[in-house]
Order: structure tokens, then sequence, then C-alpha cells
């Protein structure tokens, strides 16, 4: 099992008594890109949580980049999510996550997912606080602090939760073009409704009654 970035066998997921992963199985070799689709509700989200170390499963074995306690597991993933998941602190702060990283380094992570013009313009630079949940930042810039804080990570795994979903389609193509950069020799799960932002490097899966079905 450990020969697999992704190895899920299995697993079983209920909330509130509602069951939303069912035997599901899946595995993913280091440097695979997988795209998830699906209906809203169907379960692509507690998946990717799942992945990422935040959810155990009922049952079953996931074990992600050899790790299987959640703690190691969210030491070997990067998430970029739908919604603004920053943290009322800087930009700085929200990309590197407190940790001892760089000026070069968080730098080169701005200027690969295009925030270089935006921040040098802004009165505190790197230090300018984003607000309560993000609120002084548009949807697309969270994004792409939320991108450049996963290259910063540089973790061997990237899940992508309905990135660009929220975002208008020109904002969302730079978001995107960001996020090439992230993925370049990773391994990449990506859920979303629209497989349309979903490329040829794909294998695609379609999550049905709690499993995944391989398109």
């Amino acid at each position: 099992m450990y020969q697999y970035a992704v190895y899920l066998d299995n697993i079983s997921f209920s909330y509130e008594g509602n069951t939303v992963l069912k035997n599901l199985s899946l595995r993913v070799n280091y440097g695979e890109h997988i795209g998830i689709i699906g209906d809203s509700g169907c379960g692509k989200s507690t998946l990717l949580n799942i992945c990422a170390g935040l959810y155990e499963p009922d049952c079953g074995k996931a074990v992600i980049a050899g790790e299987c306690f959640p703690g190691k597991i969210r030491e070997q993933v990067a998430l970029v999510m739908q919604n603004n998941s920053l943290f009322p602190l800087s930009i700085r702060d929200n990309i590197t996550c407190g940790h001892d990283i760089s000026e070069e380094i968080v730098w080169t992570a701005c200027k690969n997912t295009s925030l270089t013009k935006w921040i040098e313009n802004l009165p505190n630079g790197l230090d300018t606080n984003v607000g309560e949940r993000g609120n002084q930042v548009s949807g697309g810039q969270a994004q792409r602090i939320q991108i450049a804080r996963a290259l910063c990570k540089n973790a061997p795994i990237i899940l992508l939760d309905e990135p660009v979903s929220a975002l208008d389609k020109d904002t969302g193509h730079s978001v995107l073009s960001a996020m090439h950069k992230l993925m370049n020799g990773k391994t990449v799960i990506h859920v979303t409704h629209h497989q349309d932002t979903l490329d040829s490097s794909y294998t695609i899966y379609r999550m049905k009654g709690g499993q995944l079905i391989h398109e």
C-alpha cells in the first residue's frame, strides 16, 4: 500500500446517521492527477477531508503518502478550498502559517501566483491584514493567497476543492494558471462540479452512491 500516494481501502463515512461514503476504494500513484466530479452533497468534499487528515473514516483504511495518523497525514498535503479559508492575520502570516519561511521563498510563491504587483502597491505590503475571514481581499486574491501558502508548504499531495467555482471567468483563469505551477510534479486530487476545469492529464471519477465510478 505504501507504493501509492493515496491508498483508500473499503472506507465508509456517515454524518448524522446519513451514509456519505460506502465501501469506497481508491489507489493513486505518485505524480498522478485525479479528478472527481459529482452533484452537490454526493460526498466529494468529505472524501477530500479524509485525504487531508481532517476526517477519519468510520471503517476501512486510509494511507496518505505512507501515513495513517491524521496529524502525520496533514503534514503531507496542501489543501486549496472553494471557500475563503484565510485567517484574520497578515498576508505573510496566511502564506507562512507561522512557519519559518524565508522572504525569498514567500516572494517567489507570490510571483508564481500573480500576487506581487498587488502586494507591492499595498501600504503595508505583505504585512497587510486580510480582515475577518479575508473580507479585505477579493475572492481571486484569497484563492491565490491559498495557492501561495500551498506552494510554500511544498507538500507532495495537492487537494483542490472547487477552487475556482466562486470566481468570475477571467479571475478563474488566472487562478487556474497559478494552480498549474502548484501542481507541477505533484499528486493531485481535484473535486469539482465542472469537468471542463480538468484537462487531459486527469483520470476522471464520478462520485455516486458513496462510491467512485471511473468515467
